[in-house]
């Protein structure tokens, strides 16, 4: 008889945190599973404080919390001014392998809408999955990013296109 030994939830959770920065060197993710603490090393100042005004501190999967902690590189480089929700997770982002841009459209209704767009590729993780021969979880980034951040106003995940519509000027959105 096999004996299975699956992940908890806040393990794949910490799985899902480590894929949604793994195209990222200046992000480093570390699991103290006896605290159940996860601990984000930034090596960029301003980028530290971006992930730390938009991840949440902490996570329950019933009766267990995990922590998130940001732990700045000490070099100085922290962020001055006040930012928009789509100039934060351009930062937080920036140098990301898996994020292709963001985009806050305004005067559509009374709060803006902020799109944070990944690239067009599926992700895979490790997660114990018996329903994957690799134990396996095979997703988007949008969908990560959605369960890492947590649902916010005005703010949505999505997956690029082949086609951007972006990239034109003449670009207006139909509503």
């Amino acid at each position: 008889m096999a004996l299975l030994n699956l992940s908890s939830p806040w393990v794949r959770f910490y799985r899902e945190v480590q894929a949604l920065f793994a195209e990222d060197s200046s992000v480093h993710v570390v699991y103290d599973e006896w605290e159940n603490h996860i601990k984000l090393y930034v090596d960029k100042g301003d980028k530290a404080e971006a992930l730390e005004l938009l991840l949440p501190k902490e996570k329950m999967f019933g009766d267990v919390t995990v922590k998130l902690s940001i732990i700045p590189a000490n070099n100085g480089d922290g962020l001055f001014g006040d930012f928009n929700t789509n100039e934060l997770y351009n930062i937080a982002f920036c140098g990301n392998g898996a994020y292709a841009f963001s985009r806050t459209i305004a005067g559509v209704f009374t709060n803006n809408l902020t799109y944070v767009v990944f690239k067009k590729r599926v992700v895979q993780y490790y997660n114990d999955s018996l329903g994957d021969i690799y134990g396996q979880c095979s997703t988007l980034y949008q969908d990560i990013a959605k369960d890492v951040f947590g649902e916010s106003e005005g703010v949505y995940f999505c997956t690029d296109r082949d086609d951007d519509p972006f990239d034109s000027p003449e670009y207006c959105l139909n509503i």
